[in-house]
Protein backbone atom coordinates (compact mmCIF):
# COMPACT_ATOMS: atom_id res chain seq x y z
CA UNK A 1 0.00 0.00 0.00
CA UNK A 2 1.04 3.38 -0.70
CA UNK A 3 1.63 5.25 2.16
CA UNK A 4 2.10 9.52 2.28
CA UNK A 5 3.42 11.46 5.51
CA UNK A 6 3.12 14.75 5.73
CA UNK A 7 6.17 16.29 7.98
CA UNK A 8 5.13 20.34 9.68
CA UNK A 9 7.99 22.51 8.22
CA UNK A 10 8.89 20.36 5.42
CA UNK A 11 8.52 21.40 1.91
CA UNK A 12 7.80 17.67 0.57
CA UNK A 13 6.05 15.00 2.05
CA UNK A 14 7.10 11.64 2.79
CA UNK A 15 6.03 8.46 0.03
CA UNK A 16 6.55 5.14 0.43
CA UNK A 17 5.09 1.67 -0.34
CA UNK A 18 4.81 -0.43 2.66
CA UNK A 19 3.74 -4.05 2.43
CA UNK A 20 1.80 -3.53 6.07
CA UNK A 21 -1.74 -3.78 6.08
CA UNK A 22 -3.52 -0.89 6.25
CA UNK A 23 -4.99 -1.49 10.20
CA UNK A 24 -0.97 -1.85 10.73
CA UNK A 25 -0.25 1.28 9.60
CA UNK A 26 -2.90 3.13 11.06
CA UNK A 27 -2.29 1.53 14.72
CA UNK A 28 1.17 2.90 13.83
CA UNK A 29 -0.01 6.51 13.11
CA UNK A 30 -2.25 6.38 15.87
CA UNK A 31 0.33 5.33 18.78
CA UNK A 32 2.52 7.66 17.40
CA UNK A 33 -0.11 10.29 17.72
CA UNK A 34 -1.16 9.32 20.83
CA UNK A 35 2.09 9.75 22.65
CA UNK A 36 2.22 6.28 23.17
CA UNK A 37 5.64 6.12 20.81
CA UNK A 38 7.58 8.88 20.18
CA UNK A 39 7.82 7.93 16.69
CA UNK A 40 6.15 7.21 13.67
CA UNK A 41 8.31 3.56 12.60
CA UNK A 42 7.31 2.21 9.17
CA UNK A 43 9.07 -0.54 7.11
CA UNK A 44 8.53 -0.18 2.99
CA UNK A 45 8.85 -3.05 0.25
CA UNK A 46 12.57 -2.94 0.30
CA UNK A 47 12.65 -3.73 4.32
CA UNK A 48 14.09 0.23 4.72
CA UNK A 49 12.65 1.90 8.17
CA UNK A 50 11.19 5.24 7.84
CA UNK A 51 11.13 7.01 11.45
CA UNK A 52 9.12 10.40 11.77
CA UNK A 53 8.96 12.37 15.27
CA UNK A 54 5.00 11.85 16.43
CA UNK A 55 5.37 15.69 17.16
CA UNK A 56 6.05 16.74 13.72
CA UNK A 57 3.39 14.67 12.08
CA UNK A 58 1.08 16.41 9.76
CA UNK A 59 -0.94 14.27 8.19
CA UNK A 60 -0.78 10.58 7.12
CA UNK A 61 -2.60 9.50 3.94
CA UNK A 62 -3.12 5.78 3.27
CA UNK A 63 -3.58 4.57 -0.62
CA UNK A 64 -4.09 1.37 -2.52
CA UNK A 65 -0.62 1.14 -4.17
CA UNK A 66 -0.60 1.63 -8.22
CA UNK A 67 -0.38 -1.47 -10.60
CA UNK A 68 1.80 -0.21 -12.92
CA UNK A 69 1.53 -1.60 -16.36
CA UNK A 70 4.22 -2.22 -18.88
CA UNK A 71 4.09 -2.60 -22.84
CA UNK A 72 1.26 -1.54 -25.08
CA UNK A 73 -1.95 -3.85 -23.97
CA UNK A 74 -5.35 -2.68 -23.75
CA UNK A 75 -6.88 -0.58 -20.89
Amino acid sequence: MEVKIGVQHAPREIVLESGQSAEDVERAVADALSGKAPLLSLEDDKGRRVLVPSDKIAYVELGESAVRRVGFGAL
